[in-house]
């Protein structure tokens, strides 16, 4: 019995078990419409908007017109990052051809190789702070922000320590070139909506 408690106790200590916890009850309680992540085990909740939702389809269907509709592309699904209780949701997630999810049949934050965050006015600064910060720490070879307010998108890569090397800001309306990255495509702003 001693063993079974002294599980137990390490088990809710752990930042999964706590991440979990967090997960489910957010599940119960998140209001139709919205969305949520932890952030350095802060949640965050933003209601989904249709500039937001245009953003990330045109986006998508760019990503499946270069990798196919069966590549692994989520939206919105949960992944857990390196730090302090990191559950991120990201608007775009593509996952490395060949990856398998976990028993919990979650992808791992190793086979991530690009990522969108579309900015809300609520949270964008966790996408330009630490959202930005823990993605480099994790790997992520090409982190794209698209900002509706500034009408700008901006493209991080070469993740080292827990920064990226390389960042460019690109006007909507102008192509994003990302061959010579693991996307290796262009995406095309031409039609992404601002606010």
């Amino acid at each position: 019995m001693t063993v079974e408690l002294t599980e137990r106790i390490e088990m809710a200590e752990s930042g999964k078990a706590r991440l979990d916890d967090m997960f489910e009850l957010l599940e119960r309680m998140l209001p139709e419409g919205y969305r949520a992540e932890v952030v350095e085990g802060a949640i965050c909740m933003t209601p989904q908007r249709t500039t937001h939702w245009n953003i990330i389809r045109r986006v998508l269907r760019q990503l499946e017109d270069r990798f196919g509709e069966d590549a692994e592309i989520t939206s919105d699904v949960r992944i857990d990052f390196p730090g302090y209780l990191n559950g991120f949701c990201p608007d775009l997630a593509k996952v490395a051809e060949g990856a398998e999810p976990d028993e919990d049949d979650r992808w791992s934050y190793r086979d991530v190789e690009f990522v969108l965050e579309v900015i809300s006015r609520g949270t964008g600064r966790n996408d330009y702070g630490p959202k930005r910060d823990t993605y480099a720490m994790a790997g992520v070879p090409v982190y794209l922000i698209a900002d509706p307010y500034q009408r700008q998108c901006h493209v991080f890569t070469e993740p080292k320590a827990d920064e990226y090397r390389t960042q460019r800001t690109v006007d909507f309306g102008e192509p994003i070139d990302l061959t010579g990255t693991v996307v290796d495509l262009v995406i095309s702003t031409e039609h992404f909506p601002h606010d």
